[in-house]
């Protein structure tokens, strides 16, 4: 594992696109920080609160972290709307970081037209027993802990065209913590790991075949997705930011055979997506997407 150019101690910076920053304190303990907000996803404040939360939380679970603090971040116009609307925001935020452990220790709010709303927090790791992006290693097979869709679902509800039952399971698997995922990695024995955000299963797995110097296979057939999902790639309900993941990607994600709407799943931006786990192990949890090989850095879909 590198060490972060400035301080010996700055175990996880920014260069290899991890998910979050780690400090080391101690031989066995270090801080895990990470910053995450965003503009409404769903209309349901509470769900919004909540799904602004455990995004935030995610990153350090995707570190093998466990959440320590929090501090809000609220970009709100008190004025454009009821209270009672801002209060069920701050409510789904509460319920989710009370169920992590986490303690909300403050915050700030700005004054903003357009609502933003998220954390920052801080964990815990032992830096002898965390997930890095530089560790993956040819025969790790890649588990991934939550169905892929959630970004074509809420593109698909601002239109009307979300069915309601698949709205609600992607609401369902957004507000989801990945607590039980990091516990599962960690027992397994896994060193690598990320979740799955903004860039797309393909992009995050990207930024690991770049930083550890391997090369992805995704088997798509394999890949769980939101029931439904596929009706509504194919009725164009993608995102202008799916469309931005696979540009930046270019010539580093091979598509192959797989069907168009594959492709635009793969690189669907995730709001609180689950973890993609990278072992040796066998994790019966979690269904199998892909494996690693040795070969230039990239993603191909298989």
């Amino acid at each position: 594992m590198p060490a972060s150019i400035g301080n010996p101690n700055l175990l996880v910076g920014f260069e290899t696109s991890d998910d979050a920053g780690v400090f080391r304190l101690s031989e066995h303990q270090a801080l895990v920080q990470t910053v995450d907000f965003f503009t409404p996803i769903v209309d349901d404040p509470y769900a919004y609160g909540a799904i602004a939360a455990a995004n935030s939380l995610s990153d350090v679970y995707a570190m093998g972290g466990k959440p320590l603090t929090a501090l809000n971040i609220a970009c709100f116009d008190p004025d454009s709307a009821p209270a009672e609307m801002w209060t069920q925001i701050l409510k789904g935020m509460a319920d989710k970081t009370v169920e992590s452990g986490a303690a909300i220790i403050g915050g700030h709010s700005v004054v903003d037209s357009e609502p933003k709303f998220g954390m920052a927090v801080t964990g815990l790791v032992d830096p002898a027993n965390m997930f890095v992006n530089t560790l993956a290693k040819p025969g790790d097979h890649i588990y991934l802990s939550k169905p892929l869709g959630v970004g074509v679902a809420a593109t698909a509800a601002k239109h009307d065209r979300c069915p309601p039952e698949l709205l609600e399971a992607a609401i369902a698997a957004m507000c989801e913590l990945n607590a039980a995922a990091a516990e599962v990695g960690l027992a397994a024995g896994a060193r690598c790991a990320t979740d799955i955000t903004g860039f797309g299963l393909a992009g995050h797995l990207f930024n690991i075949a770049r930083a550890s110097r391997v090369r992805i296979k995704i088997e798509w057939q394999r890949l769980p997705m939101l029931s439904g999902i596929e009706d509504l790639i194919r009725d164009r309900q993608t995102t202008a930011g799916g469309a931005r993941n696979r540009d930046f990607l270019a010539e580093a994600l091979v598509v192959g055979k797989a069907p168009d709407w594959v492709a635009h799943l793969a690189v669907d931006p995730q709001t609180s997506g689950g973890l993609a786990i990278l072992t040796e192990e066998k994790l019966d949890r979690y269904p199998m997407v892909g494996v690693v090989v040795s070969g230039e850095p990239g993603v191909e879909l298989v």
